[in-house]
Formats: structure tokens, C-alpha cells, sequence
């Protein structure tokens, strides 16, 4: 648990107390972060464990990521849930309706991108709609990454999302507190109260969102939350809280 925070309450109290909806970032709150994107380690049982929390939410459960749709997909498999990826510039509905899509980079920012990262030594993430600089491997390169992104950003009219060892280009308004604003205007969400739950800078977003609409964030770890009510301390403490 995260000094000065509190525990939060029950799902089984907050659920007595009225309907409430769950927004769920993905590395660092349903996964361990991994030394890259793609070596993380699904915990046994979590897409059926998420399949049974919407039911028992009903519908009301969003995964809200970074990654994008396709990328959570290959990862999970085909779940009937709503998902926001690419930091809530693509947003889908558990039938595969879409209700937001952000455009992808322009061509010369996704190749500047991949140039700067083979010139360094750095991982390149290519995503649908944005593209990542991972520096994990690489921790001394953090200034390096962070001003080449953030001066093609200005040059480009883009936005900068910095995260754990990385930082990515995406298109002004893709962010997390936009992704709940947008889906708690739909059933089954709307009139619920919101929770969002994640352990990274771009979580502070659907915390402010929740906040707005009479919910409350849940910080996930160390690190310190402006916006989160409450802190759990680890990826297994946010499966025991959600009952998975």
C-alpha cells in the first residue's frame, strides 16, 4: 500500500453501495511490467477472470491501455469487453463497435521515429495509433528519447505520453481521461460510479476523470499519484481486490 493512501473499499461494498464501473490499465496493473512489450507474462486464468467480473458488473468493465486493441487482443484473446487502447484513441465496444479512432502518425514521424531508435539502440514500438520509444534497456538515453519525442511532437502538432521506461507520439485528446469520459456516457456504463485503477503517469488522467464524475482512482505501486483516492501495492493485491 502507498504511504498516505488508504486501502479502498470492497468491490462487494462498493457494489452494495450502487452500480459501479471498473476501468482497468493493463502493464503494471493486470501484468507485471516485463523488460519489453512483448515478454510479459499473462497471470493464469485472466481473461476468464475479467469475463466473470463484466458479468458481475454488468458489462460495466473497460480495459484502458497504451497498448493498442489489437496488440491487448493477441495477448487476451477475443473478450467480450470493452476495450481503449492506444491511450483512449481507440475505443471499441465488446461487439467490436467502434466509438473513437484517432488517426495514425504521419508517415515521416513514424519513420523518424524508427530511425532515432535504430541510431540509439532503442526499441521501437510501431502502434496503430502512436508509436513508443522504449528505454528500459537503455535507462541512461531517457533525456536523449524524451527531447527528440518531445521536439518531433511540436513539430507535428502530436502530444507526448511518458510512461516506465518509455515515452509515446499520439494525436492531441488520446488519453485515458477522455476514454472514460467517453464510455461513461454509454450503457452500461453511464450512471455508474466510475473507478479506474492503474500505476502509471497516464493513469492520472482517468483518475481526474473519475474524480469529475463521482468516482476515485486506485493507484497501483510506488509511485506518486496527484489524483488516486486510494493505493493497492502490487499487481496481485489488484487481483485479490477484483476478485479474480
Amino acid at each position: 500500500m502507498r504511504p498516505g493512501l488508504p486501502p479502498p473499499p470492497s468491490l462487494a461494498d462498493l457494489l452494495a453501495d450502487g452500480p459501479t464501473a471498473l476501468f482497468l490499465d493493463f502493464d503494471g496493473t493486470l501484468v507485471e511490467i516485463a523488460a519489453g512489450p512483448d515478454a510479459i507474462a499473462l497471470p493464469d486464468g485472466l481473461g476468464a477472470g475479467l469475463e466473470r467480473l463484466a458479468r458481475r458488473l454488468g458489462g460495466a468493465l473497460a480495459l484502458v491501455s497504451g497498448r493498442s486493441v489489437d496488440n491487448l487482443s493477441a495477448f487476451l484473446g477475443p473478450l467480450p469487453l470493452h476495450i481503449a487502447g492506444s491511450h483512449g484513441g481507440h475505443v471499441l465496444t465488446p461487439c467490436g463497435n467502434t466509438l473513437l479512432e484517432a488517426k495514425p502518425l504521419p508517415a515521416p514521424v513514424a519513420e523518424a521515429l524508427g530511425g532515432f531508435a535504430a541510431e540509439r539502440g532503442l526499441l521501437y514500438e510501431r502502434k496503430a495509433h502512436g508509436g513508443a520509444l522504449h528505454y528500459r534497456a537503455q535507462p541512461e538515453l531517457e533525456g536523449d528519447a524524451h527531447r527528440f519525442a518531445n521536439g518531433l511532437a511540436a513539430e507535428h502538432g502530436l502530444v507526448t505520453k511518458s510512461g516506465k521506461c518509455v515515452i509515446e507520439l499520439v494525436r492531441p485528446g488520446a488519453d485515458k481521461g477522455g476514454a472514460v469520459d467517453l464510455l461513461s456516457r454509454q450503457p452500461p456504463f453511464a450512471g455508474a460510479r466510475p473507478v479506474f485503477i492503474g500505476d502509471d503517469v497516464t493513469d492520472e488522467d482517468g483518475f481526474a476523470a473519475c474524480n469529475r464524475l463521482g468516482g476515485f482512482g486506485i493507484a497501483v505501486g510506488e509511485r506518486a499519484s496527484a489524483a488516486a483516492r486510494y493505493s493497492l501495492a502490487s499487481v496481485k493485491d489488484v487481483h485479490a481486490w477484483l476478485e479474480l
